[in-house]
């Protein structure tokens, strides 16, 4: 069943403690490429330190919640029913690899209502970004919102690539953008490029590629409640689509998503 308001809150407050440990555990790692792994391709890092938090944040939710069940990109899904956490333990592992100081810790708690509540954690700025369905969107409790602007010029698109290839249509989109005057950015976290839409400090974030939950639902949830509109191939979604998603301020948002669906 769907969460009553006191329990969002209450979840939402373990979320934000969960978030605080994992970035503490990141910032304190130190990582190199000869000492990391790879899973499916050589593009495609792992660390030690992503299966620490990936365990830890298991651990605490089992030890409070033990009948929630869990989905990790480290570890697959756990048992349980019911209410369900997905978690990212550190998106942008390129990145942490390699001390470029881009990457976040991710988690989205889903009851049967969708996304309920979602944190996303950057241990370079110290700083965890998060947002309670119905309740707004935070950067370390204090309200955030998105940024209210009407025109591309000036402003910052961001985007990733779809694992480590262009996505189709993604330098199509890009040259459009640039031909409006705005930025565009590749950093190499989709969830910290979502959450960042909600926080006022990119204009959208488009992630057309292929992505699991995890990647995206937290960032998708703090877009929404910071003012954003998500939207998916086919139009504005309210859930987390699965086939491309955009989260844009609304000024801009049907400019953007006209602008992929074009060039796709």
């Amino acid at each position: 069943m769907a969460a009553e308001a006191d329990e969002l809150k209450a979840l939402h407050e373990f979320a934000v403690e969960l978030a605080g440990a994992a970035m503490r555990t990141i910032a304190a790692s130190r990582p190199e490429p000869a000492t990391a792994g790879t899973k499916a391709d050589a593009a495609d890092w792992v660390t030690p330190f992503d299966r620490e938090v990936e365990r830890l944040t298991r651990d605490e939710i089992g030890r409070r919640f033990p009948g929630h069940r869990v989905v990790g990109e480290e570890y697959g899904a756990g048992d349980g029913d019911g209410f369900t956490w997905y978690v990212d333990p550190i998106d942008g592992t390129t990145n942490f690899v390699h001390g470029l100081p881009w990457s976040s810790y991710s988690l989205a708690g889903f009851d049967e209502d969708g996304v309920a509540v979602g944190v996303v954690a950057d241990p370079a700025r110290g700083e965890i970004l998060s947002a309670v369905r119905g309740g707004g969107a935070f950067a370390d409790g204090l309200p955030v919102s998105c940024r209210q602007v009407d025109s591309l010029a000036g402003e910052v698109l961001l985007t990733e690539w779809s694992k480590n290839r262009p996505w189709p249509g993604m330098y199509t989109v890009l040259t459009e953008v640039s031909d409006r005057f705005g930025a565009t950015r590749i950093m190499g976290s989709c969830a910290l490029a979502l959450a960042s839409v909600g926080a006022g400090r990119a204009a959208g974030a488009l992630i057309p590629g292929r992505y699991n939950l995890w990647d995206v639902a937290a960032g998708a949830l703090i877009a929404r409640e910071g003012g954003a509109l998500v939207h998916g191939r086919d139009g504005v979604s309210g859930g987390v689509p699965e086939d491309g998603i955009l989260a844009a301020a609304p000024g801009v948002a049907d400019e953007i998503w006209q602008l992929w669906r074009a060039a796709a």
